[in-house]
């Protein structure tokens, strides 16, 4: 499916921590593997490789420091997707963040998960539990938030980045998930900045998870998705929320966008350069209702 809409659903609070430290891992199962990409190890590793391969960047000058991309189907995103995923192919980080949106109705501005690892086809990626905590903190003392844990969650747009990842980067990573409901500027901002804060000597690598225009014609939504792309390029957190806000451009992940903008612009980075565009009547050939997907790469150069 090359978009989705929010909708409620019932998800399970965090719950009491077990101190033992034998018992088995919680994983969180894929609830989108087999559907939105191949169940399939071998075939999905394939696929991303050749998403990967065919993408053709510009030179890119300095420390990739984050990448937006897409989160629809492989079918309808993969190719976008590949663009910003091969900026860092081969290259090895210790914690990645990716933060998404979350599609479900959830009152809390800020989510994680409370299990131990995601598990994808490719394998399980641990949580680091303790970036989790030193972020919440550093939330709870600026502005007084927390980052909300939970469990059993359907969202796809966090997932949808980890195969990728996992073909794309050297070696083993943590994971640092977050999913971003507020669309408050200053609560965003402190978000991002308390991600630099924590992260500041760690090697990490930032990704925001985002679709753009949903189900419009597309020559309307190239005109939608020019607008907040040229926000992304200009390196402004602020004109992605304003420009999601008044409807001039749209991102489903704009919140998680300005975030990583943030954190990325705190961390040194200052240069965004956009690598694709596309939509889903590249797949489905149907011009009159299509959604927009981009890939952007966030560097750092002197």
């Amino acid at each position: 499916m090359p978009g989705m809409k929010y909708k409620k659903v019932s998800m399970t609070n965090d719950l009491d921590s077990d101190s033992d430290s034998n018992r088995e891992p919680d994983l969180r199962p894929s609830p989108i593997a087999g559907f939105w990409y191949s169940a399939s190890p071998q075939r999905l590793s394939q696929e991303i490789d050749e998403y990967m391969n065919q993408a053709n960047l510009p030179a890119l000058r300095g420390e990739v420091i984050g990448v937006i991309a897409p989160h629809a189907g492989y079918r309808y995103s993969g190719y976008t997707a590949g663009y910003a995923f091969r900026s860092v192919q081969g290259r090895k980080y210790d914690l990645v963040v990716v933060a998404s949106p979350l599609h479900a109705y959830h009152p809390a501005p800020f989510l994680t998960s409370g299990h131990d690892a995601y598990s994808t086809p490719l394998g399980n990626i641990w949580i680091d539990t303790r970036a989790i905590d030193d972020l919440e903190k550093y939330l709870d003392e600026q502005i007084g938030e927390q980052v909300t844990r939970i469990r059993n969650d359907g969202e796809h747009s966090l997932e949808i980045e980890l195969p990728f990842l996992q073909r794309a980067l050297e070696g083993e990573f943590k994971l640092l998930p977050l999913m971003v409901r507020s669309q408050s500027p200053q609560a965003v901002e402190q978000l991002g900045k308390g991600l630099a804060e924590i992260l500041r000597n760690r090697n990490v690598l930032l990704v925001a998870s985002s679709d753009l225009s949903h189900f419009y014609p597309e020559a309307t939504a190239n005109e939608l998705d020019d607008e907040m792309l040229k926000q992304v390029s200009e390196f402004s957190p602020e004109g992605v929320l304003t420009t999601e806000h008044k409807g001039t451009g749209f991102a489903c992940g704009s919140g998680a966008v300005a975030a990583v903008l943030w954190a990325a612009r705190a961390l040194g980075a200052n240069t965004v350069k956009v690598l694709h565009h596309s939509t889903s009547a590249d797949e489905t050939r149907d011009r009159s209702s299509v959604v927009g997907y981009g890939a952007a790469v966030i560097l750092k150069h002197p």
